[in-house]
Order: structure tokens, then C-alpha cells, then sequence
């Protein structure tokens, strides 16, 4: 705090002041008696003026002999103007010295993330197998690619989900009308076969694929969790078996990102089951694949606005750590890959997940889920990931 001193209480009080100086002798002097130094320095002070200074906000300039403290608090020193004023040097007690004097932080506020959390949106529909392959077959250059790239961000969360609440789904209807048997799902189900646990939740992390062309079988995360993290042994291996969430859905239509949504809501039942994989202070980095477009008019809830919010929502509305990256048809897109959805390389244009992939921007990357292979795709993500991940504040 700054006093403000008038002038003439000022002037009055120099010669009490040469007095206790007489007194005191050396101005360095300790006193001694109850063990506490007391350290006289000599600042600058004009006579006539007003001292501004500021207290509390950390700012001040100072002339003075002795160390100067810049920092919240009490400020040591105040800058004055002189309005036809003559000055004087009188002592200064000083409470002690700067390195008593604790800083003031909130947090060192520091870019650069030390967490991603990945999330795979994988459409299980019968059409998908060959994408299915050739985005396992691109995990583990991208994965290796992320661990060379980002040095300081080595702990990852990494979580599959499908594109329906169970991949039997269908079946109670399917069974009756079959002679109690459920021939989308092929030779692995039996009607009236329980799901596992949040198996039927839509946006759970997918742990057990099962149905047609699946890994069909549990894929042991040594995390103990829905998703894989950086104790895996063999995380390509292990993201293999749950990315192959097979073309056995019974289920029409796809919801990939309802699913999303349902993945990252702050509260539900996939939240439930996927407790722990949301970090506040890791970016979030979502990847959808599908040859279908995520339709209204087919039963799919919500809106590309409505799907940015949800992953916005899931980062406490801070969307500068979120990385979208959409594989889908690019049938209505120039030089497009696909061909029509019913073609052995066919997929069906996608415009509203074109559309939710630009609000992202520069954090949004689209690719042809026709292509040969990802690996083109998944490098430029890296490029992206790991500028995003330099720009990402941790929340203290």
C-alpha cells in the first residue's frame, strides 16, 4: 500500500527523522534484542507531490537504493510527479528481503499438452470391411508417427466405438420371423443371448466387437477400462482387434455421430461406461469412418452444428484442443474417389458430415473413405495434432 503524505506533515517531521538517524548511527545497523533484521535502505520522495503508485495490481516503478520488488501485494515503491517540489532522502524500513517476498502466480499457464485422447468412430454396417482393414493397417505408422512427433505428449487415451447401440440389435424382431434365428448376424448369435455389459449402450468403447467379419473376441485392454492407454504392450495389436468391429449390424440406420456425442456427454449411460477417457487437460482428437452419410431423414439425431457443440461441451467449451477427422463419401466433392454407394468401391455422398468437418476449420481434415489406403491422411493429421497440441493451455 502507498501512503499518501501531505507536504507540510512531511516537512515537519525531518528533523524527528535526523534525530532517530543520529541515533541509530549506520543505516545497515541490525538491532538486535528480539532476533529480527531490520534493514534501512533510503528512497526517493517529493516534497509538494502526490505519490501514484498502485497496490495490489502488481505494477510501479521505483528509485530507490536497495532491492526493488515488482509483484502483487504491497508495492515497495510508488513513481511520483513534481509539481514545484523540492525532494529529500529519508529511510525506508523495508519488511524484507525480495526473495521473502512470495510470488504471485496463477498457474505457469504454459502451451503445450502433455494428454490426447483419441476416439474412433467406426461405422459397422456390411459394407464396411475393406475400410475397417485399411484403417488398421494405417494405425501404426499413425501412432508411431505421433510418438516421434509430439516428444512431450506420451500418454494417450484410445477408444473405439461402432456405429449402433448393439450390433443384435435387430434381432428381436429378426428371430420370430426366422425360425429363432437371426441371419444378419450370421452363425455367432443365438436369439435371446444377453448383451455384455454397456455392450447395447450407443457411444460406449467398444471392447468385445462381435458379429460378422469381427474380431469376435474380447480384446483384454490391460487399462481395465473402454479404452487403451500407454500400459498396452501391443497397441496396434490390440487396436486391430477392437477397430474390427465387423459388417454385422442389425441396426438401420448408422449413427455415427450420435454415437460420438453420446461418447463425450458429460453425463448418460455411455458416459457411464466410458468413465475416465474424457481429460480436461488433454486435447481431443475424434476420427469418423463411414460410406454413409450421417442422415436426418434416415433417423440419425441432430445437427453438424449441434455435433461441434457436443465436442466443444466436452472440452469446458475450449475448441482449441479438438482435431476432427472425417474418411467419408466424396462422391459430391471435385475429383472424388467413390463411386456409387452400391459399387464395389462405392460410398454415398456425405454433405451434412462434409459440412461438420468445416466448422472446424483448420482443425478439420477431410479424406475419401474410397481411398487405397490412409496412411496420406493420417500423416497430414499428424502435422495437425501436433500444432494443436503446442497451441492447447492445460487448465490449471
Amino acid at each position: 500500500m502507498t501512503l499518501q503524505v501531505p507536504a507540510p506533515l512531511v516537512r515537519a517531521a525531518l528533523p524527528l527523522f535526523a534525530l532517530a538517524l543520529a541515533a541509530c548511527g549506520d543505516s545497515g545497523t541490525e538491532t538486535g534484542g528480539s532476533g529480527s533484521a531490520t534493514q534501512v535502505t533510503t528512497a526517493t520522495v517529493t516534497m509538494g507531490s502526490t505519490a501514484s503508485g498502485s497496490t495490489g495490481s502488481g505494477t510501479g516503478t521505483a528509485s530507490e537504493t536497495g532491492d526493488t520488488t515488482s509483484g502483487g501485494g504491497v508495492s515497495d515503491s510508488a513513481t511520483t510527479s513534481t509539481s514545484d517540489a523540492t525532494t529529500s532522502t529519508l529511510p525506508k524500513l523495508d519488511v524484507g528481503a525480495k526473495d521473502d517476498i512470495p510470488d504471485e502466480t496463477t498457474g505457469n499457464g504454459e502451451k503445450g499438452c502433455r494428454k490426447v485422447d483419441f476416439l474412433f468412430v467406426i461405422d459397422n454396417s456390411g459394407s464396411m470391411s475393406d475400410e475397417q482393414q485399411s484403417l488398421i493397417a494405417s494405425f501404426p505408422g499413425f501412432i508411431s508417427a505421433i510418438k516421434d512427433t509430439l516428444k512431450d505428449a506420451q500418454d494417450y487415451h484410445i477408444m473405439v466405438i461402432d456405429s449402433d447401440a448393439w450390433v443384435f440389435g435387430g434381432c428381436d424382431a429378426i428371430c420370430p420371423l426366422f425360425f429363432n434365428t437371426c441371419p444378419p448376424a450370421g452363425l455367432g448369435y443365438t436369439c435371446g443371448t444377453p448383451p455384455l455389459e454397456c455392450e447395447d449402450i450407443l457411444g460406449a468403447g467398444v471392447t468385445y466387437p462381435r458379429g460378422q467379419s469381427s474380431s469376435n473376441k474380447d480384446c483384454n485392454f490391460q487399462s481395465g477400462f473402454r479404452y487403451m492407454d500407454i500400459s498396452e504392450p501391443d497397441l496396434a495389436g490390440t487396436f486391430a482387434c477392437a477397430a474390427k468391429v465387423g459388417t454385422g449390424s442389425t441396426v438401420d440406420p448408422e449413427k455415427p455421430m450420435e454415437a460420438m456425442v453420446a461418447a463425450v456427454a458429460p453425463q448418460g449411460a455411455a458416459h457411464d461406461c466410458n468413465d475416465g477417457f474424457i481429460r480436461d487437460d488433454a486435447i481431443l482428437v475424434v476420427t469418423f469412418i463411414t460410406d454413409e452419410n450421417d442422415n436426418q431423414g434416415d433417423g440419425s439425431n441432430g445437427t453438424p452444428e449441434g455435433w461441434k457443440a457436443a465436442l466443444v461441451s466436452a472440452k469446458k467449451g475450449d475448441d482449441i484442443g479438438i482435431v476432427v477427422l472425417g474418411l467419408f463419401g466424396d462422391n459430391d466433392q471435385p475429383n472424388p474417389i467413390c463411386q456409387d454407394l452400391n459399387e464395389s468401391n462405392g460410398a454415398e455422398a456425405s454433405p451434412r458430415l462434409n459440412q461438420f468437418v468445416d466448422l472446424f476449420g483448420p482443425k478439420g481434415i477431410k479424406g475419401s473413405v474410397c481411398a487405397d489406403n490412409y496412411d496420406a491422411f493420417f500423416q497430414q493429421a499428424v502435422s495437425l495434432i501436433d500444432t494443436t497440441c503446442d497451441d492447447f493451455v492445460p487448465p490449471q
